[in-house]
């Protein structure tokens, strides 16, 4: 069985009964086209989003996702979107108030890793890809998205981060750690200023999950990573998403500034 094949590396995909946890809400998912963002958005609208609004730069990859969320029942949209062009973000949350009237739970996933490298092979133009995508353009999207969650009396987002942003073990990706740290600590900033608004602010941070910006990390043997790890096995896309929905979720009230590890027991190893 190959390497790259998620059963192999992760087994299969943990079956689960959907909650209502997200019942009614009006849902964003930023990097909503592949991965954890698509399979966030199958999980919203199983949950029973009343909508999924999927941002991303790929027109066609984020018209598939919303092919597949209209079968489900779930009215979606896809809106073309590069999170690091703040013009592009108010744009999409603009456009999401105008079509739907309000916003509810948000869940920024975009996201970008550097080629494999030493400190020292890294240019400038490879920390600012870094950095503007994963710091700059998160500044964006809480710029325009807490304003539009404040109309609506509150809401809830969780940033997508990782487990690299607390430890990182493997050499070679000092930028994206250094990006996810930054991640990180922003998320925590902005949930004290707005959780007295009723905004609840989160984070999720997968270790090693079966996503095709993993594959491509650079690491020779997968299998050995999914071995070295407590649970002997990656996560599945599916298994972030259960998380990153239940902290978009009422049952998550009381969860505010916190940063879910899910990561296989990666950190407590």
């Amino acid at each position: 069985m190959s390497e790259t094949n998620p059963v192999a590396l992760a087994g299969p995909v943990p079956a689960w009964e959907p909650g209502n946890k997200l019942a009614d809400k009006i849902c964003l998912v930023t990097g909503g086209a592949t991965g954890i963002g698509r399979a966030t958005a199958l999980r919203m609208a199983r949950e029973g989003a009343s909508a999924v609004i999927i941002a991303g730069r790929r027109q066609a990859v984020g018209e598939n996702v919303v092919a597949e969320l209209g079968e489900a029942g779930t009215e979606a949209l896809f809106i073309a979107t590069d999170v690091a062009h703040e013009a592009d973000v108010e744009k999409l949350v603009g456009t999401v108030l105008h079509r739907f009237g309000r916003l509810d739970a948000v869940f920024n996933n975009a996201g970008f890793q550097e080629k494999r490298a030493s400190l020292t092979q890294q240019t400038d133009a490879v920390y600012t890809q870094v950095f503007d995508t994963n710091v700059r353009a998160m500044v964006h999207c809480l710029r325009h998205q807490i304003p539009a969650l404040l109309l609506g009396g509150g809401g809830t987002i969780v940033n997508n981060t990782s487990v690299s942003g607390l430890r990182n073990p493997n050499p070679g990706l000092s930028l994206y750690s250094a990006s996810k740290a930054a991640a990180i600590s922003l998320t925590r900033s902005a949930a004290m200023e707005y959780a007295p608004q009723n905004v609840r602010i989160n984070a999720v941070a997968p270790g090693r999950v079966v996503t095709d910006m993993m594959l491509n990390s650079g690491i020779a043997d997968m299998s050995q990573v999914a071995a070295g790890l407590p649970l002997r096995r990656m996560g599945h896309p599916e298994e972030v998403a259960a998380a990153v929905c239940w902290l978009l979720s009422g049952e998550a009230g009381y969860i505010v500034g916190h940063v879910l590890c899910a990561d296989g027991g990666f950190l407590a190893g």
